[in-house]
């Protein structure tokens, strides 16, 4: 696959983490009320790779949530942030200390970073991060009609995509149909944060796998035409996607994903392999 690579442009941005916010009382599909963690903070236990379902808490980002407080400023560090980017912490103990984005979550506009243990336990929430933004605008030269986005270039080789019938084959552990994309859909932008899987139909979710999801997972939607903001309907489009952050208690909600390639005339097409996940390109 030829690509424009080498023309990409690598710039710097940074923020700081987010404190986790409370603004009351969380309501589930059934009307019972909870307390729980969700958004923001350090999260020391929950990290790509782990399943997707099963925490207790709302939305929950995997490690690091990063933000800016100017809204200007933030829309920069959301949307020029790209799966798989260098980060690194640039004050407090853990200064020099790096690790990679993991994806980025609209509404709260949340940019999510890894960071091994050791590194975890020596951020405090005053810390700032910088990552080296490389990858929007990334393109295949042969598939003018595929678009990508959100991805580090070097991670977006790593995949393991390979051409048949002059489409592109995407390892990908599940395939989404259409009708379950709800939060986000609507967004005008595609690189900018996520949408959701809805999860409350614990019958339908269970007898597709999606049950079995993981942060890092990367995923196929099914008839979602991603190339002009998020979750168009088109009967025969494809999307790639990365799960984000964890399953949901509210109406409408569900783990996110954050796109990274999308077709509207179905030149994406999925290969299911278990091990499909960010976390074994970029943690080995």
């Amino acid at each position: 696959m030829k690509t424009n690579i080498g023309k990409l442009v690598k710039q710097s941005v940074q923020g700081n983490i987010r404190h986790p916010q409370f603004s009351g009382y969380r309501v589930d599909t059934d009307g019972n009320v909870h307390v729980i963690p969700a958004t923001g903070g350090i999260t020391y236990n929950v990290k790509i790779g782990d399943p997707a379902f099963g925490w207790v808490g709302d939305h929950v980002e995997p490690g690091v949530s990063l933000c800016h407080s100017d809204s200007g400023t933030s829309g920069g560090l959301n949307v020029f942030s790209c799966i798989g980017n260098e980060a690194k912490v640039v004050t407090g103990e853990a200064k020099g200390r790096k690790g990679f984005v993991t994806g980025t979550h609209g509404g709260v506009e949340h940019v999510l970073i890894y960071f091994d243990d050791e590194t975890l336990d020596l951020l405090s929430l005053d810390d700032k991060i910088m990552i080296k933004c490389h990858g929007q605008g990334l393109a295949l030269e042969d598939y003018r009609n595929v678009k990508i986005m959100s991805i580090d270039p070097e991670l977006f080789l790593k995949l393991g995509i390979f051409e048949q019938n002059q489409k592109l084959m995407v390892p990908v552990t599940h395939r989404i149909p259409q009708r379950f994309m709800g939060s986000g859909v609507g967004a005008p932008f595609s690189q900018k944060g996520d949408y959701d899987i809805l999860t409350s139909d614990h019958e339908a979710v269970k007898a597709l796998g999606i049950d079995r999801l993981k942060f890092g997972d990367i995923v196929l939607l099914e008839d979602s035409d991603n190339s002009y903001g998020l979750g168009a309907m088109k009967k025969g489009a494809t999307s790639i996607g990365v799960i984000i952050h964890s399953d949901c208690i509210k109406s409408g909600h569900g783990p996110g994903v954050t796109i990274i390639m999308t077709s509207s005339d179905g030149t994406i097409e999925g290969v299911i392999d278990p091990n499909a996940n960010i976390a074994n390109y970029l943690l080995k």
